[in-house]
């Protein structure tokens, strides 16, 4: 699971550095520019290691996404991070963090019910409890690789 983890983090860094590297173009109407895809995965990514970390510690877990898509929440991770050169280092060492957080589970903890809601373009996908290992999967499986196509439609033709 770490080792996947790893790898989608990587891919969506290859990815944003891509886009750092070279003329963009403007992301389709509803969609996020550059700064604020590595913000929203800098916050789901860090939710998701608050998540493993309570559920390593013990205490009670639930998983919410919806900060994630704030835009002035959006804006202001981008601006504390000092830029997409922070917001990509703050990504690579969430990232680590997290594969870090995860490697020593056991097949208990990854089965440990969490409440979960996962939003997606304003629309609710989950609003039940997932196991801890549904949830880390998910971000290696789904919503890295899906961020990292994100960025890459954003590079010029």
């Amino acid at each position: 699971m770490s080792d996947d983890l790893r790898a989608a983090h990587g891919a969506l860094l290859a990815a944003a550095e891509t886009v750092a590297g070279g003329p963009t173009v403007a992301p389709p109407p509803g969609e996020w520019d550059a700064e604020r895809v590595l913000a929203h995965v800098a916050l789901v990514t860090g939710a998701t290691l608050a998540t493993v970390a309570a559920v390593a510690a013990g205490a009670h877990a639930t998983y919410d996404n919806r900060i994630a898509h704030d835009p002035w929440t959006l804006d202001r991770v981008a601006g504390l991070a000092g830029g997409p050169a922070g917001l990509r280092e703050r990504v690579r060492r969430h990232g680590e963090a997290l594969e870090l957080a995860v490697r020593p589970l056991g097949a208990a903890e990854l089965a440990t019910p969490v409440p979960t809601r996962l939003l997606s373009h304003g629309q609710v996908l989950v609003d039940q409890a997932l196991p801890l290992g549904d949830i880390v999967t998910g971000l290696a499986d789904v919503e890295l690789p899906g961020h990292t196509q994100q960025l890459l439609a954003l590079r010029a033709a």
